[in-house]
């Protein structure tokens, strides 16, 4: 699964962002890419096929909500 994780108005740094997601992904994902412009920012997480894709949602949405940005994210979700 790949998930497009667009941020407007990140009160946080990006990488302190990306940090958390490597950390709670550690062995079922990875951020592949990153980038920034135009008053906000991205990162693009890849999750494992063995994690449930659910389980991987209610995962990062702990993340981002553990660290306060949730309400500024859009997911974009794709196979």
């Amino acid at each position: 699964m790949f998930v497009e994780i667009v941020i407007v108005g990140l009160p946080v740094d990006r990488a302190e962002v990306e940090e958390a997601l490597e950390a709670a992904f550690e062995f079922d994902g990875e951020v592949t890419g990153a980038g920034s412009g135009m008053g906000r920012c991205h990162l693009d997480l890849e999750v494992a096929e063995s994690l449930d894709a659910a389980v991987a949602l209610e995962r990062l949405r702990g993340v981002l909500s553990g660290l306060g940005v949730a309400g500024c994210v859009t997911l974009n979700v794709s196979d």
